[in-house]
């Protein structure tokens, strides 16, 4: 059977801002974490909190990681984020170049 702690993971995190997910980014790639976290422009979310519909704008950040360090990423992430609850969602890859996949994960060794 596949070692599935290997299997490449995409995590979106949501930020507050550009600066927020900046230091976030870096610092996730900074303690290896993960091999790439790219920030996207600001974007308008509106989601449910405490049973009232709320309206913000936010940043995503999307990381490449593998499933190894996704408890690490988290609680990295919650440690240091903003919000009270942020979104860290994990998703598989399925499918990439075994170049990639192999950058991917010799950058995410020593940490």
């Amino acid at each position: 059977m596949k070692n599935q702690s290997a299997d490449p993971i995409i995590v979106f995190i949501t930020a507050a801002s550009a600066e927020e997910a900046m230091r976030i980014a870096e610092v996730l790639v900074d303690s290896r974490l993960a091999a790439c976290v790219q920030v996207l422009p600001e974007m308008h979310s509106i989601y449910l909190w405490k049973g009232e519909v709320e309206r913000a704008r936010e940043v995503l950040m999307i990381a490449k990681t593998t499933m190894a360090q996704f408890e690490g990423l988290q609680n990295r992430v919650c440690a240091i984020h903003s919000y009270e609850t942020p979104e860290i969602i994990a998703l598989p890859i399925v499918a990439a170049s075994e170049d990639y996949l192999r950058w991917l994960t010799s950058s995410l060794e020593g940490s």
